[in-house]
């Protein structure tokens, strides 16, 4: 379930955007940490990404045990870094299924998945007195 979408601000949409590729960090039903990093993904709009799953394992594994899901962004010029988090929706079905499957196949990849990720709470995540800060 969905608790409490937020939007993202313009500014932190475009660090989020440029961060190639994008860490992503689960865990599983016990807590134990999994990060990745994943180069196939797009906003869907200011509060939702989707992520495709080329060959998650341990992280398909995670989200549909523990559905939370961890990002973050930074962009080295401007100094600025955000930590986002949220929940998710694990599919390998339906249409948001057969988009994420189009654009795999597209880079000649597997599309086994697609995970809709829903933003719930966005944090500075830059050094300094602000750092860990909740800002949505």
């Amino acid at each position: 379930m969905v608790n409490n979408m937020v939007k993202l601000t313009p500014e932190v949409k475009e660090v989020i955007q440029n961060q190639n590729p994008l860490p992503i960090a689960t865990a599983d039903k016990n807590g134990k940490p999994n990060v990745i990093f994943v180069g196939m993904w797009k906003f869907i709009d200011d509060e939702t990404i989707m992520i495709v799953d080329n060959f998650f394992k341990k992280t398909a594994n995670n989200l549909k045990e523990n559905p939370k899901l961890s990002i973050v962004g930074y962009n080295g010029e401007s100094k600025k870094s955000y930590q986002i988090k949220g929940s998710v929706d694990y599919l390998d079905k339906g249409d948001r299924f057969e988009e994420a499957k189009s654009l795999a196949e597209s880079k000649k990849l597997p599309g086994k998945g697609v995970v809709i990720f829903h933003i719930e709470e966005v944090y500075d995540s830059v050094y300094g007195p602000h750092a860990g800060e909740q800002i949505a």
